[in-house]
């Protein structure tokens, strides 16, 4: 976001103030309390320094011909940006509370405000508490609130989501490390790009390939020493701090590290002549909008963007749902690809309702979601053994899939054979996929340890380095390539560019020929997809990629 020239304060407030105040529900802010808290706490210090993010409507609703044909930035902040009218509401309305407009970028519709916990709980509605939360063992003390959240009633239509008010972690990263014992056989990024038949001739060059972190960091020896060893020059790789966030390495190598160091290195080494933005951002359902926002509307844009991150799609507010399904649309208008985790708990997602679930930002219609698989082939000929459907059995992780009850079946997967568990038509997970069995995982440095990974973690990165390898074989940006990918395929076909996995199952999912709910399409087949791509209508569409 950039700085703004804020208003004067005003008791009046365009006739907003404390005395008069006047609220309205805002829609979907219904949040429960988080799972695992200890005891419900006491109220948040009433001088207590709290930020916030604020989203706005759109001028108008993006049409689908965008998302084919892309536009610039600036184009697009103009048409489908926040209305500067609006804008100047919001801000007038709140400074005229108190509260402190921090920062303002009307092209990705946010507002970043600040004040004290009294008062931003008392115009927004809620009462902020202090709890810890989270799994036996690893609890975190993090601001709570409960119940719905409504805005004045100058705001009202205009403000369509509040963030970061509850600060509680919204996500997990997706990934798993196995003991040494259980490891079959391993992989680097180069033996996978051999093995996927990454294109010949593309090495990313050109590209930009943001990743989105919720912790941890990186340290330069780490990627000089793992880069230097696969005989590859270290890519260009580039820390950006987000609502306070920064590069932190060395505190957490069995946690948030190793998230991060396996995304560079999948990355940098299947794309090294790619550079590499990472985003720091505080694991919060603001901190995870704001870094996607700002990667996506990043001058370069970038090509495209690995998420790793994710927590199932119920326990999202509908609030932060939406706003951040549609910072993806953004991404999409702008012509940036984000690949996603799907998730390494099968198609329970974690959850224990006896019911299965989906995992979100996945779940986006407007995300590449992308699977896992365990892989036994030769890393130095590519030829594949076999590859199956991960799935080590419970509480020892296998792929997510699903379908989504919060997204309905997209257009482009109408056709393929997609189930309705809960009775009705929503969106299919996974899109994609590609190893992800720890036991058959990616050879990686966290933290000056060579180690082996998996999970859906890996395979996001991947895919990312993929479409930057597409993208200059081709010349041109993708965006959402989704209807692309699945242009002219029924239930049962096998579609162009993919390997099909047939054995295999997530829980409640089971392979099939076709696209399935444990591994989507397939596993790439690089060079196939450059020829499939190339051949699809509108494949010379786009702005150049870069």
């Amino acid at each position: 976001m950039s700085d703004t020239n804020r208003p004067n304060p005003s008791p009046a407030g365009e006739g907003a103030s404390l005395d008069n105040l006047e609220l309205r529900p805002l829609p979907g802010s219904e949040r429960a309390p988080a799972p695992g808290v200890e005891a419900r706490g006491a109220a948040v210090s009433a001088d207590s320094h709290v930020e916030a993010t604020l989203v706005l409507r759109r001028r108008a609703e993006v049409p689908d011909e965008v998302l084919d044909s892309h536009l610039a930035s600036s184009e697009f902040a103009a048409s489908y940006g926040a209305d500067p009218a609006d804008v100047a509401t919001v801000e007038r309305t709140l400074t005229g509370l108190g509260v402190e407009v921090v920062e303002s970028d009307p092209a990705s519709r946010r507002i970043r405000i600040a004040g004290t916990a009294s008062l931003l709980g008392r115009i927004f509605g809620t009462e902020l508490q202090t709890v810890r939360s989270g799994p036996a063992g690893s609890p975190v003390t993090h601001r709570q609130r409960t119940g719905p959240l409504s805005v004045p009633v100058q705001l009202d239509g205009i403000v369509t989501a509040v963030l970061g008010l509850d600060d509680r972690p919204q996500s997990r990263a997706q990934f798993r490390i196995a003991p040494a014992a259980a490891v079959s056989t391993s992989f680097t990024p180069v033996e996978l790009g051999t093995v996927y038949r990454f294109p010949d001739g593309t090495d990313g060059s050109g590209q930009t390939i943001a990743i989105i972190e919720l912790g941890g960091g990186f340290g330069q020896a780490d990627l000089d020493a793992y880069f230097g060893g696969l005989g590859l020059s270290t890519p260009k790789v580039t820390a950006v701090g987000v609502d306070g966030g920064s590069n932190q390495p060395g505190q957490d190598p069995n946690g948030a590290d190793a998230e991060v160091l396996l995304d560079i290195e999948v990355a940098g080494a299947l794309a090294p002549g790619a550079n590499f933005v990472v985003y720091f951002a505080p694991n919060t359902d603001a901190g995870f909008l704001d870094a996607l926002s700002q990667a996506s509307h990043a001058s370069p844009a970038p090509i495209a963007i690995s998420i790793s991150w994710g927590q199932s799609e119920d326990q999202w507010t509908g609030q932060a749902r939406m706003a951040f399904d549609q910072a993806l649309v953004d991404a999409a208008a702008l012509g940036v690809t984000v690949t996603v985790a799907a998730g390494d708990d099968g198609s329970t997602d974690r959850q224990t309702d006896g019911r299965p679930h989906v995992d979100f930002p996945a779940s986006s219609p407007h995300a590449l979601a992308c699977g896992g698989t365990r892989l036994q082939a030769s890393g130095s000929s590519g030829t594949v053994t076999s590859e199956t459907v991960w799935n080590n059995g419970a509480g020892r992780g296998a792929t997510g899939g699903g379908v989504s009850t919060a997204f309905a079946l997209p257009a482009w997967q109408q056709n393929i054979g997609v189930p309705s568990p809960s009775g009705q038509a929503g969106r299919g997970v996974p899109d994609v996929s590609a190893v992800a069995d720890p036991q058959t995982g990616y050879r990686v440095r966290v933290d000056g340890t060579d180690t082996v990974i998996g999970g859906t973690s890996a395979v996001s990165p991947l895919w990312a380095a993929l479409i930057a390898r597409l993208a200059q074989a081709g010349g041109r940006r993708f965006g959402l390539i989704q209807p692309t990918l699945y242009r002219g395929i029924s239930a049962g076909s096998v579609a162009a560019g993919f390997r099909d996995i047939t054995q295999g199952d997530n829980g409640a999912y089971h392979a099939a020929t076709g696209w399935d709910a444990c591994t989507g399409l397939g596993v790439p087949d690089g060079s196939a997809l450059v020829t499939a791509l190339d051949t699809a209508p509108g494949a010379g569409g786009g702005a150049n990629p870069g």
